[in-house]
């Protein structure tokens, strides 16, 4: 069975930085895209970035772009998201997922319906 967990997330004052992990478990991740979601207090989870898993392709989200960057380890099974120049607007759970199946290598996902495993989340909370 596929297991995701994050871990990374804290309190952090405007413009400070945090790495956030994803773990994974039941699955060697090298031949699988990656995704990152969020999801603010009272709002809806939106795409943050993904992974394709074959020619290190990324796709960010316009209100993270240049600001936030992921990445792979594949030897630790694992996976990063960096977190630069963070604003309030940053603040809510952080999600990491991966697809059922292998997509495409050079494909990176965006939909919250091409993920079908999800980990529990961690907190980023940005205060002013």
């Amino acid at each position: 069975q596929v297991q995701l967990v994050e871990s990374g997330g804290g309190l952090v004052q405007t413009g400070g930085s945090l790495r956030l992990s994803c773990a994974a478990s039941g699955r060697t991740i090298s031949t699988y895209a990656m995704g990152w979601f969020r999801q603010a207090p009272g709002k809806e989870r939106d795409f943050v970035a993904a992974l394709s898993w074959s020619g290190g392709s990324t796709y960010y989200a316009e209100s993270v772009k240049g600001r936030f960057t992921t990445s792979r380890d594949n030897a630790k099974n694992t996976v990063y998201l960096h977190l630069n120049n963070l604003k309030p607007e940053d603040t809510g759970v952080y999600y990491c997922a991966t697809p059922g199946a292998r997509t495409p290598g050079w494909r990176v996902p965006r939909g919250q319906t091409e993920y079908d495993h999800w980990g529990q989340g961690t907190q980023v909370t940005v205060s002013s």
